[in-house]
């Protein structure tokens, strides 16, 4: 049985405007520049730089449009035809003043600086050009290339010589055998990085010690160990191999002092210098004067923003002609002011995103105002997002955005914003200190132990217990991971 009924909803739907603004605001300053390129190069209604001829009392060219009935009704008669179109739909007859429509974010006294980036050959391209010099024939140049190919950007073979071989016939239609194949590896393995192509990492520290002087006891003996107790080598149970190898604690050390010189990751000497360095770029910068706190917003990425002029006058052209061109002109007229209007938009989110950056980062800086003074980790008190939203009365989400890849330089360092906001426990006298604070004194037990024999988790704990906080075992060990800190396994040394 069918039924017609009448409902009112009510329902909250983010305009594109708040869209876009929500994307920027949680988008870095070095990341800020290259989006706003994207804008300029997408929207040819936006342009970079900023117009002297813009004056407080200059109206948008939007002004010179009417609404004039007749003039519409002239070309309805010309073309009964054609759907009506009324300018005032793409149109708005509301005063904008030209300065609204651009955006300064840098001062004039500001040096723009570029850093320049070098680029070098890449990993793959400096093994290949070392087998060009070598006296190969075509044939093992392709199987030598191929195996190059597999090699990743540590400088390992992960794959196994037989599957190579058949991949060379199925692929590439190259009958080989193992041991040519081996035969070519042993070539590449010359190369420079040292030991490129080593299948394992014991592979890659045997072939490095053996190109050393092995008369030397201690590279006999690293030697030796490796090829017996790689195992017990990765995990550090140095009394182990004491026991089954017979070495004294001397000559332990010695051996295991060669092993640590040796580079687990030939390839990475090279390929690291093909990357580019990703340097931080603060978001905000904190000067302590005299005990008070000025907060700026970093804005050298971002270029000066205004509406085009040359759109501006398209459309004061089309508000003259509109009698003639109206019905003709549609298409462009609508795609001028789309373009314009998003170019509005465009720069009213910049706006709004320094604004929104500036407001909830002054409010941080005052809840950790005794932290931002002094620099002191012990200062910094326990801080939730909802902390922030309530003392700006926005949403935790636009907290998050704002804390998220955004980085503050002060004058002891420069800092994640995410990194100040922490969980809170409360101490023997009741007090609530942040769990920053806690990381804080593991990571000074951690630096200052005996790395002969190293701080347990369970010795951490009661550490923290004589300093007041009561603190469980399994806690201590969320912490120490949080913070990178290896067991204490790990951390011994000889």
């Amino acid at each position: 049985m069918l039924k017609q009924s009448l409902q009112q909803k009510l329902l909250q739907k983010l305009s594109p405007q708040q869209i876009q603004l929500m994307k920027l605001l949680q988008v870095p300053t070095a990341s800020l520049e290259q989006r706003i390129k994207e804008e300029l190069e997408s929207n040819p209604a936006l342009e970079e730089g900023l117009d002297d001829t813009y004056k407080e009392d200059d109206s948008s060219p939007e002004d010179a449009f009417g609404t004039n009935d007749d003039d519409i009704n002239v070309n309805e008669h010309q073309d009964q035809h054609r759907e009506d179109f009324n300018l005032d739909i793409y149109i708005d007859d509301d005063e904008t003043p030209a300065y609204k429509l651009a955006v300064n974010n840098q001062s004039p006294d500001e040096e723009r600086k570029e850093v320049p980036y070098s680029t070098g050959m890449s990993f793959q391209e400096l093994l290949l050009d070392q087998l060009h010099t070598q006296d190969l024939d075509d044939r093992e140049e392709k199987i030598a290339e191929y195996l190059i190919g597999n090699i990743d950007e540590d400088g390992y073979l992960r794959r196994d010589v037989v599957s190579i071989t058949d991949d060379l016939a199925f692929t590439l239609g190259v009958q080989t055998t193992d041991e040519e194949v081996e035969k070519l590896l042993k070539v590449i393995q010359s190369f420079d990085p040292p030991v490129v192509g080593a299948r394992s990492l014991k592979e890659c520290l045997l072939l490095q010690l053996k190109r050393k002087n092995q008369r030397l006891e201690p590279v006999m003996r690293a030697i030796r160990i490796l090829e017996e107790c790689m195992e017990e080598v990765s995990r550090k149970h140095y009394d182990k191999i004491q026991r089954r190898l017979g070495y004294s604690e001397l000559q332990l050390k010695e051996a295991i002092n060669e092993v640590l010189k040796l580079n687990p990751k030939p390839g990475n000497s090279q390929s690291d210098q093909a990357k580019s360095t990703q340097h931080i770029i603060p978001d905000f910068l904190l000067s302590n004067i005299d005990g008070e706190l000025e907060l700026v917003l970093n804005s050298k990425n971002a270029p000066d923003l205004r509406i085009s002029k040359t759109y501006n006058e398209m459309l004061e052209q089309y508000a003259k002609n509109k009698k003639l061109a109206i019905k003709d002109q549609k298409e462009a007229i609508q795609f001028v002011k789309q373009k314009i209007d998003s170019a509005k938009w465009f720069i009213d989110a910049i706006k709004q995103r320094q604004q929104t950056l500036l407001f909830t980062m002054h409010a941080i800086v005052e809840f950790q105002k005794e932290y931002f003074q002094e620099g002191d980790d012990t200062k910094l008190k326990p801080m939730i997002l909802k902390d922030i939203a309530d003392r700006v009365a926005l949403d935790i989400s636009t907290i998050s955005r704002v804390a998220n890849s955004k980085y503050i330089q002060t004058s002891f360092g420069t800092f994640l914003i995410k990194s100040f906001f922490s969980e809170s426990l409360t101490n023997d006298e009741g007090e609530e200190v942040s769990t920053r604070e806690v990381k804080k004194i593991l990571e000074d037990s951690v630096e200052n132990e005996d790395k002969r024999n190293p701080v347990t988790d369970d010795a951490l704990a009661k550490v923290l217990k004589e300093k007041g906080y009561n603190i469980a075992r399994r806690t201590v060990a969320k912490y120490r991971e949080q913070l990178g800190i290896p067991v204490a396994r790990l951390r011994k040394e000889l």
